[in-house]
């Protein structure tokens, strides 16, 4: 589980947080993830993966 990729989009940009919305997740629940643990360029919409304990900005 460690080691699986999780994919997230950014959904909203609140001070020092981001809630990030699960991609494959049907529910409307958001993840709080303080923006220090992010990628700086992120904003509201951007792509996110999570691997080996890091989240990494993705294009598409």
């Amino acid at each position: 589980m460690l080691l699986d990729k999780i994919y997230y989009t950014v959904n909203s940009l609140e001070g020092d947080y981001a809630y990030l919305k699960k991609e494959e997740d049907i529910s409307d629940e958001l993840k709080c993830v303080a923006r220090a643990l992010l990628p700086a360029e992120i904003v509201e919409g951007s792509k996110l993966v999570y691997e080996m304990m890091e989240y990494h900005c993705i294009s598409e």
